[in-house]
């Protein structure tokens, strides 16, 4: 299927029910990220300036709020598209120079309710997952596995838990090492 061209994509045309484009923080938001990691910068500014690209732009200061796009577009004299996962990384490598990084991207209620729970979220990555008909392993998921952890009364110290992830991530690396060796050919 052929791409369309930039300015056709959804994200340029606007939402198709009422053609708008931008939606910018509401100002009690904003207040909350200046009290939680105080003046920031804003690599999605509105309006923004001619030549301006804040995946490619230094980004200022200590502190950045992301409020990004929440869709994808073909980047301009490309065929390459650009969605959330460009700028998670980029919010990475600026945590990585030591600046605080707010980013605020909708999710879906479940997680929310898990939050509000207390939900620890452990990324496990890509699972192989047992067929029940043949026990054979695939990777049946089209994303990443995260854990979700709702204790109950006990709860581990922060020693123990880095222990678990440590030994789960040998424990995989271990099987993955031996299916290579012996697996099914």
């Amino acid at each position: 299927m052929p791409m369309k061209p930039a300015h056709e994509n959804n994200f340029n045309a606007g939402n198709p029910k009422d053609g708008k484009h931008y939606w910018l923080s509401p100002k009690w938001l904003l207040n909350l990220v200046r009290h939680v990691i105080g003046d920031f910068f804003d690599p999605c500014p509105f309006p923004k300036p001619d030549g301006f690209d804040g995946l490619r732009d230094e980004w200022d200061g200590d502190a950045v709020y992301i409020n990004p796009p929440f869709g994808s577009v073909i980047y301009p004299g490309t065929k390459k598209k650009i969605g959330m996962t460009a700028w998670v990384r980029r919010a990475i490598a600026e945590k990585k120079k030591g600046k605080d990084v707010i980013m605020v991207y909708p999710q879906h209620r479940w997680i929310h309710m898990l939050v509000e729970a207390g939900a620890e979220f452990i990324s496990i990555g890509d699972v192989e997952w047992e067929s029940t008909e043949d026990s054979e392993m695939a990777k049946s998921a089209s994303s990443p596995t995260m854990a979700f952890v709702l204790r109950g009364k006990k709860k581990p110290s922060v020693a123990e838990s880095i222990m678990c992830r440590w030994q789960l991530r040998n424990e995989r690396q271990q099987i993955r090492n031996y299916l290579r060796a012996f697996g099914p050919r």
